[in-house]
């Protein structure tokens, strides 16, 4: 069976990869599948970044706004939906693009990744969560660290619901989640993909960027925003959310807002760093440094001339 032609427009937070996708998916009559892990979540709007009507521009987006905050969802979710959503289109006669920057998301995807199916064990899930209560997280993040090194270098200790499914499955089959996944690889991926990453040669461009941008999401209303799910006890799923997590101790009455909204672009910027370190793993990906090709229609204009040369050419969908 013939692989599905996709186009991946990856990279870290504020560089550009909502804008140059829309772009694209006029340009070539596609449809955009997000691959963010807290724009799937509604009213969750001016934290994620979510865009507009006006910056979606008609073009037709999947797998966002779509849950509640208090679900639930993992990556083998998001993957189970996002090769659905992929498979219609290109029935349809459409591109797919993948547009995001959850790099578990997008490599896990790309990789035709078989998740783990070993049953959850409310025993162990309830001990290590009571663990970190007791020890805090760091301490069992360094016994993740010493049982799975692979797997605790691509896991934030905050991170708590991988960090405790992490050391469940090590716990329960005595094979590292890791291990797991290299066996998952067994089917090749049903992608013929271009992959391009957006990033700066000038690492500071992309931080001033995304300072400019916090600044904006304050103007837009984050702040009420969050004191809305802060509120409502809904932070659970979106403590994720840099943005939220961060507020809370203005709410509190422990901090000034301004020394909140300095944490806000300090997190953002070293959650951009880690993006970068992630999805230059990622195989095959063609990297563009938007200082150095910064204007939008020369970057289109790369990637028209890398399609033309693809297997993507191929289809009777270009």
């Amino acid at each position: 069976m013939d692989k599905i032609p996709l186009l991946v427009i990856a990279g870290p937070t504020a560089s550009g990869k909502t804008e140059l996708s829309v772009e694209l998916a006029k340009k070539y009559g596609a449809e955009i599948v997000s691959a963010d892990s807290m724009q799937i979540y509604k009213g969750l709007a001016i934290a994620t970044a979510k865009p507009t009507a006006e910056e979606m521009q008609g073009v037709p987006h999947h797998l966002m706004d779509f849950l509640s905050p208090d679900t639930p969802f993992s990556v083998a979710d998001y993957v189970k939906l996002a090769r659905e959503r992929i498979a219609d289109i290109y029935s349809r006669g459409k591109l797919p693009i993948v547009c995001g920057g959850t790099g578990l998301y997008v490599s896990s995807l790309l990789n035709n990744i078989t998740f783990d199916d070993t049953a959850g064990d409310p025993e162990i899930r309830a001990r290590i969560e009571q663990e970190i209560k007791d020890r805090g997280a760091h301490a069992v993040w360094e016994r993740l660290e010493a049982a799975d090194p692979e797997t605790a270098a691509l896991v934030h200790e905050n991170n708590t619901p991988r960090l405790i499914r992490a050391l469940e499955v090590y716990e329960k089959t005595g094979i590292p989640l890791s291990q797991h996944k290299r066996n998952s690889r067994r089917e090749p991926s049903p992608y013929d993909a271009l992959v391009y990453g957006l990033t700066f040669s000038d690492r500071q461009l992309l931080y001033e960027r995304i300072d400019k941008r916090v600044d904006i999401m304050v103007e837009q209303g984050l702040v009420e925003e969050c004191r809305a799910v802060w509120s409502s006890g809904g932070l659970a799923t979106c403590a994720q959310a840099i943005g939220y997590k961060e507020l809370i101790p203005y709410f509190e009455d422990k901090a000034e807002l301004s020394v909140c909204i300095d944490k806000i672009k300090l997190e953002t910027r070293h959650y951009a760093k880690r993006q970068l370190t992630w999805f230059r793993r990622v195989d095959g990906i063609c990297w563009i440094e938007r200082d150095n090709l910064c204007k939008l229609k020369k970057i289109i204009e790369k990637i028209e001339n890398d399609i033309a040369k693809s297997k993507i050419m191929c289809y009777n969908i270009i």
